[in-house]
């Protein structure tokens, strides 16, 4: 099977009340782990490349290796810009294979945020590649996004029929309590699903984002704390609000700090235990097992997409 858009799959998650995975990927162990998971729940899958992913493991090479992937799993894939800061980034994108950009232009004031957005429709409808906009900026650290909680906003409803109908998008990232990076809540996670409803409500049909939705396990946490790290009090969304969303609106979720956790903590567990070793093979094998193991969970008991694909 080609490398597909997102466009069937959002209709089908919607309509079956279960969203897909966008998982981001940076280099060829975690392209594996993700998808060999996905293939043993048979599940659709998104691999999302950030800027800083697209420029520390270069364009070419990322793409060489999803071909890979699709080839070796058969599955319906499709290749995605996380948080695309410019047009000029996003048709590099276009031009260069992807099959869905995202354009983040949140932290514009709405009319300008509608007029970068546009531009990017206007331009990759034309190549056949579908667009995510954002309304509502998130908290927290991720790659070259970077927003403080006193710039964090919730996404306003009253915006949303103008937003999507005046740029065309063919999905919407929102903000209602989710945040990049692993973070602390004040508390327990909240999310506003009064928001989320209003938003479904306003867009009937439309599928809906979230970002910033790793759960931050806590067994990986405790990892990286046990072997040099200092993470304490690090939190996520609790996996019972994402499956809530998933059943309703949101078609797409979010996953890369907590791949980047079981990644970290297992290569710093292996390292503690194994001084000595130096073979990349010795230490990225049980790194690229625990990313699809993680994977797999958050299918099946998040996502609900296993057998979907």
């Amino acid at each position: 099977m080609p490398i597909v858009t997102t466009k069937e799959m959002f209709k089908k998650a919607y309509e079956g009340g279960y969203a897909i995975g966008a998982f981001n990927v940076n280099n060829m162990e975690i392209i594996q782990g993700i998808t060999e998971a996905a293939k043993e729940v048979n599940a659709p899958l998104i691999l999302q490349v950030s800027a800083g992913a697209r420029k520390y493991a270069n364009h070419t090479y990322l793409m060489k290796l999803i071909e890979a992937a699709e080839i070796e799993t058969g599955l319906p894939i499709a290749v995605h810009l996380d948080h695309g800061d410019s047009f000029e980034l996003c048709k590099s994108c276009i031009d260069g294979g992807f099959t869905s950009v995202m354009i983040d232009g949140s932290h514009l004031p709405f009319e300008e945020n509608i007029k970068l957005t546009k531009q990017v429709v206007d331009y990759a409808h034309e190549k056949g590649v579908v667009v995510e906009g954002e309304l509502g900026r998130l908290a927290g650290i991720e790659d070259a996004v970077n927003v403080s909680e006193k710039d964090a906003a919730f996404t306003d409803p009253d915006q949303v029929e103008e937003f999507v109908a005046k740029t065309g998008v063919d999905s919407l990232a929102i903000a209602i309590g989710t945040s990049h990076g692993a973070y602390k809540f004040k508390g327990e996670a909240k999310l506003r699903f009064d928001i989320l409803e209003e938003v479904q409500k306003r867009l009937p049909g439309f599928p809906i984002v979230l970002h910033g939705a790793s759960s931050v396990i806590p067994e990986f946490v405790e990892m990286i704390n046990k072997y040099g790290g200092d993470m304490p009090g690090a939190k996520g969304v609790p996996e019972d609000m994402l499956r809530k969303a998933a059943s309703m609106a949101v078609c797409k979720i979010n996953i890369d700090s907590d791949l980047r956790l079981a990644m970290t903590g297992t290569i710093r567990k292996y390292f503690a235990e194994n001084p000595s070793h130096f073979d990349p093979r010795q230490y990225l094998g049980p790194a690229r097992l625990a990313i699809k193991e993680l994977v797999k969970k958050k299918i099946v008991n998040v996502l609900g997409c296993d057998g979907k694909a």
